[in-house]
């Protein structure tokens, strides 16, 4: 199932060169990357460079703390000193071609357990990213408090 925008509130852009062995520029930012492959995937070790799972992974956590704290806000939650940690992990998958896993570790210190069990399964069906996954890949949500 699809879910429709109803309005673009944003609109990213990103231009990638050369695939793995590119580099990627933003188009409304000056970030450029340049990327490289892992060395599981026949990169060189200590190679300068991004990957697409990094920057998936740094993008999937972002939202995803941020969808975090707006519900906690919301609840009137305290969530000082929280992150979110998104590990994406690539590799093969039946029937032959590539996959994505990710684990999303959230930290909420001091706040109590059944709040923070609530708060990352709002964050989990509010995020757009998690939505996007959602029934795609497997996500694993750990909380520590």
């Amino acid at each position: 199932m699809t879910t429709a925008l109803q309005k673009v509130v944003y609109t990213a852009e990103a231009t990638a060169d050369f695939g793995r062995d590119g580099g990627v520029t933003i188009s409304d930012s000056p970030l450029t990357f340049a990327l490289t492959k892992p060395p599981g995937m026949g990169g060189k070790a200590g190679a300068e460079g991004a990957n697409p799972e990094q920057l998936f992974a740094a993008g999937y956590a972002a939202c995803f703390h941020g969808a975090l704290l707006f519900h906690a806000r919301a609840k009137k939650i305290a969530t000082d000193g929280s992150r979110v940690t998104a590990r994406v992990d690539i590799g093969p998958v039946t029937g032959g071609g590539l996959g994505l896993g990710v684990e999303l570790i959230v930290q909420l210190p001091g706040v109590d357990e059944a709040d923070a069990a609530v708060l990352v399964e709002t964050a989990h069906g509010a995020c757009p990213y998690s939505r996007a996954t959602r029934g795609n890949i497997d996500v694993r949500l750990t909380v520590e408090t």
